[in-house]
């Protein structure tokens, strides 16, 4: 079957986007955009890309087939065992990012709650030397996933990965950013979301009954972990404000692409 068949095919039994089959048979076949353009009359084995397409039929996202997942312009590998990073997420990596530019060097970065690395290694790989990064998980494949995307983008030692509960296991040392997308999903909530996010791992969803579990946890060992006039920024359900900015008395916060309250900034005066 030619490549351009292929696409036909695939867009006609499964009525998957045309994005998502450019990028399954990009990553299948390991080559660019234009390269399907200038080869769309080649010949392909249609085999492997078709299995995959059942997976994700079947519920599977389509980044845990493929193992890639783009954020802040760089590929993360992701599997089962860590979330999707988002592009929501760039919000909180950009203010990050824009606030530790205007402060002095050897800053000290917390990123709570890890996963993939996304938060960690983005903020690494675009202030070197600048920031001195731990990164804390529970789960000690997620830390797998995150050291992997390291030693790919950052290097091996560029950050200090640490297997902890929130805060358990990290030591007394004060930061000067925390920065967190925690577990912010209401229990009952979701059974109710869509069959490939259920797919993700439930531990990185779940926020207890009212989703705020692990902001609290946060605002209890905030003043023994953040410096004094440190900042901690976390990201947020659309609809998590209000009780967020009464538990964080004077944070501000910021909006994502699609004007949803996303990001809570908090800054320990």
């Amino acid at each position: 079957m030619k490549i351009k068949e292929l696409i036909k095919f695939i867009r006609e039994k499964y009525n998957f986007t045309l994005y998502d089959i450019k990028t399954l048979i990009k990553q299948n076949l390991n080559v660019d955009s234009a390269y399907l353009i200038i080869h769309e009359d080649d010949e392909i084995n249609e085999e492997e890309i078709l299995e995959m397409c059942e997976q994700i039929k079947k519920g599977k996202p389509l980044q845990y087939v493929t193992h890639i997942q783009e954020f802040y312009g760089l590929n993360f590998y992701v599997d089962e065992n860590v979330l999707i990073p988002q592009p929501d997420t760039e919000i909180l990596v950009d203010e990050a990012i824009n606030k530790m530019n205007k402060e002095k060097n050897n800053l000290k970065v917390l990123d709570l709650c890890t996963g993939s690395g996304a938060i960690a290694i983005s903020i690494k790989n675009e202030l070197k030397e600048k920031v001195e990064v731990v990164a804390s998980d529970i789960s000690e494949k997620a830390i797998e996933v995150a050291k992997k995307n390291a030693k790919k983008i950052v290097g091996e030692n560029g950050i200090r990965f640490v297997k902890s509960d929130m805060f358990n296991q990290i030591s007394e040392e004060k930061f000067d950013y925390i920065l967190s997308n925690p577990p912010y999903i209401r229990t009952d909530v979701i059974k109710k979301l869509d069959i490939d996010v259920q797919n993700e791992p439930h531990l990185a969803l779940d926020g207890g009954k009212d989703g705020l579990e692990f902001y609290r946890i946060i605002r209890k060992n905030i003043d023994k972990y953040l410096k004094k006039n440190g900042t901690l920024m976390m990201e947020i359900g659309y609809d998590q404000k209000d009780d967020l900015l009464e538990l964080f008395e004077g944070a501000e916060c910021i909006k994502d692409f699609a004007e949803n309250d996303r990001v809570i900034v908090y800054k320990n005066v």
